[in-house]
């Protein structure tokens, strides 16, 4: 997973040198700032559905721990793979420093870090007694913020992928998720597994602060923010930062990190949602999110999208790109449930189909970094 590695870093890592600037500066076409404003809006919008998500998984949590049974269970899961659509189309809003994963105050690190040593959190097969939740330390959020990644980039205590881990337990099957079973929550003494309060209490910590950091950063998107404002008042440069979002997320995030990293492991923990088997969702949702920017619509939002910036400018890559970015929807979308299946190195149609993923997110990725040097942007420096 990234997090820290500079942009400048990352854009040379996606562009190669930047294409050295002529005679005469580019100009713009006068439809990026509207472009421009027409993202924030997306953004807005998506982060807002997040927060609805975040909110309603956090409701289902707290159902389910005050009445533990097969049923609350199943509508808490079902509302944390809810929960997930809408964020996942919300992670081409990352890498370029902004609210969500600025260096100083960005949460990112506190709700999607991964992958995810489950030692770290509760107990495992063969050894009943690890974990925070078979610990003594304090179960609030601070506590558990300050655990996150402690002794290891590993050693995960918030997000969703803690909160998957604590309603779906380790995944030993080929064939579905997890099966944690519900009373790992009951309380009156008949319940399986040890403390089941502390348990409780801390999926119940951990869901909250999932919703208490989705809400930050729509704050920060929110119309007539201060991010917001700065972020519309200067379009040429949020141009480049939506551009890096888009290859940083289409090539080394989903494509190497997600995708290629589980391919050549074929090791179901390398997986991105490896508890629920959700993993197919993760990377349709991821391409989806990308879609949405490109073309400029999200659920009622609709306007000028990167899309019609770039046919100003060169409308053959503009269409090449279109075609592209929907070639990658289809082929995540051709991936087959459970992915832990389809990295199984003895699979050669399951390997197949995730390689031609990659192989057009690469792609996508290469047609994204010739509008960042066709428009003649500078690679900002590392210093």
């Amino acid at each position: 997973m990234l997090r820290t590695t500079p942009i400048a870093v990352l854009l040379l890592a996606c562009t190669g040198e930047p294409t050295p600037t002529g005679p005469e500066a580019f100009v713009f076409p006068a439809n990026t700032a509207d472009a421009v404003s027409n993202y924030a809006a997306i953004v807005e919008a998506t982060y807002a559905d997040t927060l609805a998500g975040a909110e309603a998984l956090d409701a289902a949590v707290g159902a389910f721990v005050a009445a533990p049974s097969d049923t609350t269970l199943a509508d808490a899961r079902d509302a944390w793979r809810a929960s997930r659509v809408p964020y996942l189309q919300t992670e081409v809003f990352r890498f370029y420093e902004g609210p969500i994963d600025d260096p100083e105050t960005g949460p990112e690190g506190l709700l999607n870090a991964w992958p995810l040593d489950e030692h770290y959190i509760d107990y495992v097969e063969g050894d009943p007694d690890t974990g925070i939740v078979n610990g003594t330390e304090p179960l609030d959020g601070a506590t558990l913020e300050a655990l996150n990644e402690v002794g290891g980039e590993k050693n995960i205590a918030t997000g969703y992928h803690a909160v998957e881990f604590l309603l779906w337990g380790q995944d030993h099957s080929d064939t579905g998720p997890g099966d944690r079973p519900y009373t790992d929550y009951v309380t009156d003494g008949s319940g399986t597994a040890a403390n089941q309060q502390r348990r409780a209490d801390y999926l119940v910590v951990t869901s909250g602060l999932i919703a208490d950091h989705i809400g930050a950063v729509h704050d920060a998107w929110a119309p007539g923010a201060t991010y917001r404002t700065s972020f519309e008042g200067d379009p040429e440069a949020s141009f480049a930062r939506i551009l890096t979002g888009m290859i940083i997320l289409s090539g080394f995030e989903t494509g190497g990190e997600r995708l290629q990293a589980a391919l050549d492991s074929g090791d179901r923990e390398d997986e991105h949602s490896c508890f629920s088997d959700n993993t197919k969702v993760d990377m349709v949702e991821d391409v989806r999110g990308i879609r949405n920017v490109w073309h400029g619509t999200y659920g009622t939002v609709t306007g000028v999208g990167i899309v019609d910036v770039v046919t100003e400018v060169d409308a053959d890559l503009a269409s090449t790109i279109t075609a592209r970015i929907d070639e990658s929807l289809a082929l995540a979308e051709a991936l087959q449930d459970p992915f832990e299946n389809e990295i199984v190195p003895t699979n050669a149609d399951g390997n197949a189909r995730v390689q031609a993923l990659i192989d057009s997110l690469r792609t996508q990725e290469d047609l994204l970094s010739q509008v960042f040097t066709t428009f003649e942007l500078t690679i900002p420096s590392a210093e």
